[in-house]
């Protein structure tokens, strides 16, 4: 079972976002290097979404990800999904 993070935008600015963008993908960049990411980005309205191969993974990364500490991600939620077209 893979999870998915999907977070809702603060409604920062382009310019906040992008002061705190590169502490985020030096996050990202360690569970992608692991290995544990599938597909992580934004959404036109600035929400976001990370694909984890596992939940522990997710619930890790959130736990780091200076866009959620600092407040950047106003919420977050960690669904459990059943991708049933890509084996596990």
């Amino acid at each position: 079972m893979k999870a998915v993070v999907i977070g809702e935008s603060s409604g920062a600015t382009m310019e906040t976002i992008m002061r705190v963008y590169p502490r985020h993908k030096a996050v990202a960049d360690k569970y992608i290097a692991k290995g544990q990411v599938i597909g992580i980005g934004p959404f036109s309205d600035k929400g976001n979404m990370a694909i984890f191969k596992t939940r522990e993974a997710a619930e890790e990364f959130v736990k780091e990800d200076p866009f959620i500490l600092e407040g950047l991600v106003k919420s977050f939620v960690i669904r459990d999904w059943n991708d049933t077209m890509i084996p596990e």
